[in-house]
């Protein structure tokens, strides 16, 4: 047991102060539920959390694997968008904070409160809309244990082959309160976090954004202190083991210089040299398709962790074990390295809109796939795959006022983000023309037609954010695709009629609008696109016996009925 911690400072330009630990001793009890409040991401903001912003944050953790437990230190600078006379800061209530400081006053204890995972925090002077305060917070306890890493997120404590403590946080359901006071909200960032963590020697702390230094301390631990910009709050991590780790360099085809780095255990450096190399070709799509990686002055990083997977900014979890695919490429970090444009460079707005982070970056594997392997057959065969996934019990966007449970894989939330998600944007890519759908890619996830690197902050979109500029690229109404795929469970549904020389198609939707999807079928070896304005279209065959496939090539998401007639 670590019993005492040296100093702590910050590097300049960032906050400096004294990380004086209280030491935790308990001994690791049996998990506790999650209280209500915590267990849920984005609950509505209130006035206090929403009318705050937070310019700048310095985080600094002990951790103590003997007893499962950490210690925390939080400095924020808390700037008022409105008029404010008390902060919050949402907190699993599991934590002992053991003290507030705002604005150099010390707080008693009772003039703060956390009895339900808000912590509420009252200002002596109110602050006018722009003012900012200073606010210290100290916390210390024994986190929720993760029940089924990620997707039933907490801390992950393990131990890696040699015996040492191996250690993960994987909170995207839950969200940031379950290890450090923050606004557990999509739309809010932090525009610069400072964090430092505090772990026995022999351990190595990989964090979000780039390595400021190192400390070796007295007492017989380390200090490893990172820096991150515009991190998104589940995105924060902490990964911890006996790492090694392999570097590489990227010459990124927009002129700058990228660190790849992976942190891996012993005895995994030859795959994990492997995954690197792989990852340039990951850079080498996703910079040609959509536009520079959006966190180039940090890094790409990786660390191997003992749950699946995760997408913290800058430093994704990998727990796939090195395995080879026949693809020649592995799935996980594929998915995991597309969330740096889909998750942390464009965030969704609310959770409601979770598949423009899940059904996009799923639908970058068959993408990359038959970009690596120059066929569309490869691309083809995977979102045949993807298909058969797909559930349809419920909207792609739940509606607003809702909470959707994403680990509730039986109403089909969690699967449908995905596999749906990718399929709507297969049909888009149709409808609309690759190229003209790729721009519009470029410009929700940068909201510029021409980023570069340098001059890249992130965003936060919604659904209709996407409509939008589709619309504003190709001049047509997209509200009738939309409202069918996004806002309904049901999927349109194609009535294909012969009738000798006359063929009908006709959409039913239970959308309002009519569905006008077009459609491509074959006649005796001929392509045609049938345009279906108002939903519905006639055409005629060039005999009653001709050959007719309709959607041969699977270009829309429907809910297909046999066809009907001579």
């Amino acid at each position: 047991m670590i019993e005492k911690f040296s100093k702590i400072r910050l590097a300049a330009g960032a906050i400096a102060f004294a990380a004086a630990f209280v030491s935790t001793t308990a001994l690791a009890q049996p998990a506790q539920p999650l209280a209500p409040r915590t267990a849920e991401s984005d609950l509505p903001l209130d006035d206090a959390r929403a009318n705050m912003e937070l310019p700048q944050v310095a985080l600094a953790f002990r951790v103590d694997p003997a007893n499962r437990s950490i210690s925390g230190q939080g400095r924020y600078t808390v700037q008022a968008s409105e008029a404010l006379d008390a902060i919050a800061f949402d907190l699993d209530p599991r934590f002992a904070v053991t003290l507030v400081r705002v604005a150099g006053r010390v707080l008693g204890i009772g003039e703060y409160a956390n009895p339900d995972g808000l912590l509420r925090i009252p200002l002596d002077e109110n602050l006018a809309a722009g003012e900012s305060v200073e606010v210290d917070i100290h916390w210390r306890g024994q986190p929720h244990v993760a029940l089924n890493p990620p997707w039933e997120g907490g801390f992950v404590w393990s131990t890696a082959p040699g015996g040492e403590p191996w250690i993960a946080t994987a909170v995207q359901g839950e969200g940031c309160d379950l290890f450090w006071p923050c606004i557990d909200h999509s739309s809010k960032r932090i525009d610069r976090l400072d964090m430092s963590v505090i772990v026995p020697n022999g351990l190595v702390a990989a964090g979000n954004g780039a390595l400021v230094g190192t400390t070796a301390n007295e007492d017989g631990t380390t200090s490893y202190h990172w820096r991150a910009r515009d991190p998104s709050n589940y995105g924060v991590t902490l990964q911890i083991g006996p790492y090694d780790v392999v570097e590489r360099d990227y010459e990124s085809q927009f002129g700058n210089t990228i660190a790849i780095r992976f942190w891996h255990l012993p005895g995994n450096k030859a795959g994990a040299r492997r995954l690197v190399a792989e990852m340039e070709t990951y850079l080498d799509f996703f910079e040609s398709k959509f536009g520079p990686y959006p966190f180039s002055d940090e890094k790409v990083g990786v660390a191997e962790t003992p749950h699946l997977g995760m997408e913290h900014q800058t430093i994704n979890a990998y727990g796939n074990e090195y395995r080879e695919s026949e693809l020649g490429y592995d799935w996980l970090l594929n998915h995991e390295f597309a969330h740096e444009w889909f998750a942390n460079q464009l965030t969704h707005q609310s959770v409601n809109h979770m598949w423009l982070h899940e059904g996009i970056a799923q639908w970058m594997q068959p993408l990359y796939l038959g970009w690596l392997h120059e066929d569309e057959g490869v691309y083809d065969a995977e979102m045949a795959r993807f298909r058969r996934q797909i559930r349809n019990r419920v909207p792609l966007v739940a509606p607003e006022g809702t909470l959707p449970d994403y680990n509730d894989r039986s109403a089909g939330w969690g699967t449908d983000i995905y596999y749906k998600g990718a399929w709507v944007m297969h049909s888009l890519r149709y409808l609309v023309g690759e190229e003209v759908l790729f721009d519009a890619m470029t410009r929700l996830t940068y909201g510029t037609d021409d980023p570069q690197p340098g001059n890249i902050r992130p965003v936060n979109r919604t659904t209709d954010d996407f409509r939008v500029i589709l619309e504003e690229m190709t001049g047509d109404d997209l509200g009738w695709f939309f409202d069918a795929y996004f806002y309904q469970a049901e999927l349109p549904r194609l009535t294909v009629l012969r009738d000798g020389y006359d063929l009908t198609l006709k959409w039913d939707s239970p959308a309002e609008a009519a569905f006008e999807m077009p459609v491509e079928i074959i006649v005796d070896g001929e392509v045609r696109r049938i345009e279906m304005e108002n939903g519905s279209a006639h055409t005629y065959l060039p005999r009653p016996d001709a050959q007719l496939s309709v959607d041969p090539y699977m270009r829309v998401l429907k809910e297909e009925l046999p066809q009907s007639g001579a």
